[in-house]
C-alpha cells in the first residue's frame, strides 16, 4: 500500500540533503517531486498543485524560524501535517444511533460492498457490543445472497433475506421491523451495485434511503480504481447525500489517490479502511495514521490497538507461569499462533512497525507458512502437544507421515520451537538479562 507514492516521496526530500537551509530553490526542487510524486499516485493535477503550494507556503514561511532542524525533516513535518488536512484533519465515528440503527451501504458492483458489510456487522457486534442484522437487499447479483449469507454464517450474525422478494425497498423496511421484533439494535442493509453509474441504480438506491431513512448511509470505493473512485464518489453524492466514505482492497496494487483525495473533493469523510478478505481487516480511519504509514514511518498506534484487542489478560497470566516452569507446550504455540492470525496479514502488520516497510518491500511474506507449522502440531497426539520432550524420532517419523514433510523439516521446526521456548524462560525469570548486568556475559565485570 502507498510503497510507489512513499519511494517518491522520499526522492522529493533527497533533494534537500545536505542542504543547510530552506530557500526558495530547494523547496521549488522539493515541491516539483512532491507534485510529479502525487500525479503519479492518481491524485488530479489541480489538487496536488494546490496541495504542494500550501507546502511550499508554509515551507517558505518557517525557512527562516526553525534552523534547529534539518531542511529534510522540516519538509517531511510540512508534508505531513498538509496531508492530514488533505484527508479529513481527524478521524469521524459512525452514527448507529437509533431502535434498530440502520446502516445503507452503497456502491458499484465489485466495489466490495457485501463483504464490508459482514465485516462492519463483525466489528460493531465485537468493539460495540451491538446486536447486529443483516439484511440482503441485492436481488440482482447471483449469489449475492448466499454471500451475504455465508459470511454471516461465519461471525455468528443473522441474514434476513426475502429470496423470491424481487423489491428491495420491501425487503430493506421488512428487516428493520423484523429487527424490531427480535431485538436486534443494528440493521446494515446491502444494496444492489451495478457495473456504472445509472439512472436505475440511483433511483433505486435514492427509494431504499427515502424508505428506511438510514442513520448512516455510507458509500463503499475500490481504491485500486484510483481517481475514477473520487468521480464516482461525487456522482453517489450528488444523489444519496451520504455520511461518509468506505476505501476497500488498500491492500492491493494502489496508487493511493482515492486515499488523498476523496475528503477534498466530496467533503465526505472516509469512515472506514478494509484490506484484505479476513473479517477482522476493518479500522477505522485515522488521517493522521495514514499519513504516516505514505511517509513510512509506519502505524505503530494502530499495530498495539490490534494486539491489545488480541489481548486475554488471565491467559497472558497462565503462560507466563507455564514460561517460568519451561512448560510452553505446542497447544499454548498454537494458542499464540491464533491470536497473531487474527490482527490480519503479517506483512501488513510488520508495515505498521516504523522502518519495517522499507525491510518487508520486496520480501513475500505468505501468512500460508503458518499452515505447514499448523499441520505439524495437529498431527502430533494430545500428550506430544502438552508434553514435546516425548518427541522420539520413531514419533517424529508418524508426525512426517501424517503431515507430508520430511524428517528434516519435522526436526527444524522443533529445534526452533525448543531454542524460542529457553529464550522465553529465560527472559522471564530474569537470566535473560544477566549478560547485559554488570557481572553478567557482556559489559565491563565487577572486580
Amino acid at each position: 500500500m502507498f510503497e510507489s507514492l512513499n519511494e517518491k516521496l522520499e526522492g522529493a526530500f533527497k533533494t534537500l540533503k545536505g542542504e543547510g537551509r530552506l530557500t526558495e530553490i530547494n523547496v521549488a526542487q522539493s515541491i516539483k517531486e512532491i507534485r510529479r510524486a502525487l500525479v503519479a499516485a492518481d491524485v488530479n493535477y489541480k489538487i496536488a498543485k494546490e496541495f504542494t503550494d500550501k507546502i511550499k507556503e508554509e515551507a517558505l514561511g518557517t525557512k527562516n524560524v526553525l534552523q534547529a532542524v534539518k531542511p529534510g525533516e522540516l519538509m517531511v513535518k510540512i508534508v505531513m501535517d498538509e496531508l492530514v488536512e488533505l484527508m479529513g484533519g481527524q478521524a469521524v465515528g459512525i452514527n448507529i444511533k437509533g431502535d434498530p440503527g440502520v446502516v445503507l451501504v452503497a456502491g458499484l458492483q465489485g466495489s466490495g460492498k457485501t463483504t464490508f458489510s459482514g465485516k462492519l456487522a463483525f466489528h460493531l457486534k465485537g468493539k460495540r457490543h451491538k446486536k447486529p442484522l443483516l439484511a440482503a437487499c441485492d436481488v440482482y447479483r447471483p449469489a449475492a445472497i448466499d454471500q451475504l449469507t455465508v459470511l454471516g454464517e461465519q461471525i455468528n450474525v443473522p441474514v434476513y433475506k426475502e429470496p423470491g422478494n424481487k423489491n428491495p425497498v420491501e425487503i430493506a423496511e421488512n428487516a428493520i421491523l423484523h429487527a424490531k421484533k427480535h431485538g436486534f439494535d443494528v440493521v446494515i442493509v446491502d444494496t444492489a451495485g451495478r457495473l456504472s453509474v445509472d439512472e436505475e441504480m440511483m433511483q433505486e438506491i435514492e427509494n431504499i434511503k427515502a424508505a428506511i431513512l438510514p442513520n448512516e448511509t455510507l458509500f463503499v470505493v475500490d481504491s485500486m480504481t484510483g481517481q475514477d473512485a473520487v468521480n464516482t464518489a461525487k456522482a453517489f453524492n450528488e444523489r444519496l447525500n451520504y455520511d461518509g466514505v468506505v476505501l476497500t482492497k488498500l491492500d492491493g496494487d494502489t496508487r493511493g489517490g482515492a486515499a488523498l483525495t476523496v475528503k477534498y473533493t466530496v467533503g465526505k469523510p472516509i469512515k472506514f479502511v478494509s484490506m484484505g478478505e479476513k473479517m477482522e481487516t476493518l479500522d477505522v480511519f485515522h488521517p493522521d495514521r495514514m499519513a504516516q504509514r505514505i511517509l513510512g514511518m509506519g502505524d505503530i498506534v494502530s499495530f498495539v490497538e490490534k494486539a491489545q484487542e488480541q489481548f486475554d489478560e488471565k491467559e497472558a497470566k497462565r503462560l507466563e507461569k507455564k514460561i517460568k516452569r519451561n512448560k510452553f507446550d505446542f497447544n499454548d504455540f498454537l494458542s499464540q499462533l491464533n491470536q497473531i492470525r487474527k490482527m490480519g496479514d503479517i506483512k501488513s502488520l510488520l508495515n505498521m512497525i516504523p522502518g519495517m516497510s522499507k525491510m518487508t518491500k520486496n520480501l513475500d511474506i505468505d501468512d500460508k507458512a503458518f499452515n505447514k507449522v499448523e499441520s505439524i502440531i495437529f498431527s502430533m497426539t494430545p500428550d506430544e502437544r502438552g508434553n514435546p520432550e516425548l518427541l522420539n524420532m520413531s514419533r517424529k517419523r508418524r508426525i512426517a507421515a501424517g503431515c507430508g514433510q520430511s524428517i528434516h523439516e519435522i526436526n527444524q521446526f522443533i529445534k526452533q520451537f525448543d531454542q524460542m521456548r529457553k529464550m522465553m524462560h529465560k527472559m522471564t525469570t530474569g537470566k535473560g538479562m544477566r549478560g547485559m548486568m554488570p557481572g553478567g556475559g557482556l559489559g565491563p565485570r565487577r572486580r
